[in-house]
């Protein structure tokens, strides 16, 4: 029966995707291409037999809109963010970046990157208020039941739905080019704003990929922790390299409950190609055309506020670089992850140069 657990441990992180799948179609990504990511990924997978799989990401959903005026500068962002992810992954200087910068310092731009998060839950539920307070509602009183975030997401973005459908007659016409089933280039736009917004998605995914990454080893009970993080950080890169040139959605690691199926690797990729299939078939416009954009907010929130801000912070603050681990935390919280990160090698490295410190 180990096929049959594999395969609802699929279908359980296909439903905690749909909902970020949703969210990437209200920032104006296309879906169609990103069907393609999935596939890429599916094939290294098998190739490399790599247990970590991708998928829609939340975080990178929220700070790409966040960054991004529009569709173009959106995939722009994606496009050279990828761009450098793939040169460290092809050069394993990964975990060499978090070696040189430090626990400390990397937990104060993910706590921040909490913040970040928790914020535009609330610009979410400020703007759109009938629909952000109910996500916001639902998500709290079910993680506090649950403690899950699959169920979290799942409740309140239903719930939020229906709310908006039944009670507010709730539906929206999507963007031809977020519906069409074909392929539409995008060019790559170059400027101060992008650059930083790529380095500032570089600079997430490198926290992402090294904690989602090996929390998803962990959970397959391997020892040594069977997730090789450069393969993982190549895969992302390279499949979300080639579907923003097309305005696709980016896929990034994820923490995922196939790791824990009986066949991890078989259940990582029946995932992808599961999510594939929806995607090419189209039905996942269909499905958001009822759901409305806010309705995310209440599990953006809690991911921020309650999962990635406390554990993070408190692993910041301790030990003898809590002070530039704080100021790394609110730069990021203020700015965003480049700028964060920025500020903290300077504040570790620069200053005992000219004899200073903080």
């Amino acid at each position: 029966m180990h096929w049959l657990a594999d395969l609802l441990a699929a279908i359980g992180v296909v439903l905690n995707g749909i909902p970020q799948g949703i969210m990437a179609m209200t920032l104006g990504f296309a879906v169609f291409p990103t069907a393609f990511s999935f596939g890429l990924a599916s094939l290294v997978n098998g190739v490399a037999g790599s247990v970590a799989p991708i998928s829609f990401q939340a975080e990178s959903l929220a700070l790409t809109g966040d960054l991004g005026k529009d569709l173009r500068e959106r995939s722009s962002i994606i496009f050279f963010g990828a761009s450098i992810m793939l040169i460290i992954g092809l050069t394993g200087t990964l975990t060499r970046i978090v070696d040189v910068l430090g626990t400390q310092i990397m937990s104060g731009m993910m706590a921040g990157v909490g913040l970040m998060l928790a914020k535009i839950a609330l610009q979410m539920a400020k703007e759109k208020s009938h629909f952000g307070w109910i996500s916001i509602g639902l998500a709290t009183i079910m993680y506090i039941i649950s403690h899950d975030l699959v169920w979290t997401i799942t409740i309140s973005v239903i719930g939020t739905s229906l709310y908006a459908v039944f009670i507010k007659h709730y539906r929206v016409t999507l963007p031809d080019h977020v519906t069409a089933r074909k392929f539409q280039f995008v060019k790559p736009l170059i400027s101060l704003k992008v650059l930083r917004g790529a380095l500032s998605l570089a600079c997430l995914n490198i926290g992402a990929n090294i904690s989602y990454g090996l929390i998803t080893g962990q959970m397959t009970g391997q020892k040594p922790n069977p997730v090789d993080l450069n393969l993982l950080t190549s895969t992302q890169a390279l499949a979300d390299f080639g579907t923003s040139l097309l305005g696709g959605a980016p896929v990034e690691t994820i923490i995922s409950a196939t790791a824990s199926a009986p066949e991890p690797l078989v259940a990582g990729i029946i995932m992808m190609l599961i999510m594939a299939v929806i995607l090419l078939l189209g039905w996942l416009p269909k499905i958001g055309q009822y759901v409305p954009s806010a309705s995310i907010a209440g599990f953006l929130l809690v991911l921020g506020a309650i999962v990635i801000f406390p554990e993070n912070a408190a692993t910041a603050m301790h030990g003898p670089l809590s002070t530039v681990a704080g100021i790394t935390l609110v730069v990021t919280a203020l700015v965003d992850p480049f700028i964060g990160l920025l500020s903290g090698a300077l504040l570790k490295f620069v200053l005992p140069l000219l004899g200073l410190g903080i």
